[in-house]
């Protein structure tokens, strides 16, 4: 069938933001992950025409809007991008926060204004300064955040034994520092990209990380390299490696939280205390403990984390039904 599909674009940090405002069939399912599920099953072709080539390419991200089933919600999302859905996506969530005030779906409020979003692995709540009508810096408060194993070993084909931990900041990452593979964050990004890339991929082929309370919220999402530090004194960079090889220009605002949660549990932070990380493209994002909670039966965190986003422009994508690439494609 003809398709039309109209979007706002934004970027956190660099990383893109396809905001689907049209065009989209409305989902049913009861609840956010059964909705995750029909537009999987259903619909992906339109997550394929419209984040692979000739539209879009190995590394855009998109935000597809479902009706919310938590009455607390002002909205509700799901995230795609390269390989599939998202459970938590922390720069869509700043770009959203923003997005969300200057159309109107929710009341501006001077000097802070509080939109509820409901995404897959829970409600986040962002607030956004609002200054003389304009939109400005952004913040959320995470989902509850926690460390799910640490000093865990791996035997890589190339890379030989790493040290790594995983953490859950919405969803499941593995972090470790890049010098485990002899590596900086200043190394080509094909080499990052290959290095972290080798450790999701063993970590994908085993047992999966659970989360305690939700199976559809399990397994992992990608592998975050960091240069060792902690953000306190100067800010600490990192690269998050996620889906299939896709590569976050924005500090990452769930690897954010999940970091965030994995110092705390170490001791190395407190609540309130504010650290900072920084992307590959400079971008710098802040983190700190809003208050300790628990997930299950773990101890864990929630995390504050503000950004900025910023618009792009606008698009109409259009599929004519005898192109015989209308659902996408990608070369790399």
């Amino acid at each position: 069938m003809p398709l039309e599909i109209t979007t706002t674009e934004m970027h956190t940090g660099g990383e893109p933001v396809r905001i689907i405002e049209s065009g989209y069939p409305a989902l049913t399912g009861a609840t956010i992950l059964a909705k995750r599920e029909e537009a999987r099953a259903r619909h992906d072709h339109i997550r394929t025409f419209l984040m692979h080539e000739p539209r879009g390419h190995r590394d855009m991200y998109g935000v597809i809007f479902v009706e919310p089933d938590l009455a607390e919600a002002d909205l509700a999302v799901l995230f795609i991008h390269n390989a599939g859905y998202s459970t938590m996506c922390g720069h869509a969530i700043t770009a959203l926060g923003r997005y969300a005030v200057d159309r109107g779906l929710v009341p501006r409020v001077e000097p802070v204004t509080t939109v509820r979003i409901q995404a897959p692995c829970g409600l986040v709540v962002a607030t956004v300064q609002v200054d003389g009508g304009a939109s400005g810096r952004v913040g959320f408060t995470s989902v509850g955040a926690f460390v799910e194993r640490t000093a865990a070993t791996a035997v890589l084909d190339s890379w030989g034994e790493v040290t790594f931990d995983v953490a859950y900041g919405g969803a499941f990452y593995a972090l470790l520092p890049a010098a485990q593979f002899g590596l900086h964050l200043g190394a080509p990004v094909a080499r990052l990209v290959a290095a972290a890339t080798a450790l999701t991929d063993h970590l994908r082929s085993g047992p999966e990380p659970r989360h305690p309370t939700e199976p559809g919220l399990s397994g992992v999402y990608g592998t975050i390299l960091t240069d060792g530090g902690i953000g306190r004194a100067e800010p600490s960079r990192n690269v998050c490696v996620f889906a299939d090889a896709q590569v976050d220009r924005s500090p990452t605002g769930s690897g954010v939280t999940a970091r965030m949660a994995l110092l705390h549990a170490a001791g190395v932070v407190k609540p309130g205390e504010p650290h900072q990380f920084e992307s590959l493209t400079g971008n710098v994002m802040q983190g700190s403990i809003a208050e300790k909670v628990a997930v299950g039966a773990r101890p864990g965190v929630t995390v504050e984390v503000h950004g900025r986003a910023h618009y792009t422009g606008s698009a109409t994508f259009r599929l004519e039904t005898d192109d015989p690439l209308k659902h996408g494609f990608l070369l790399r």
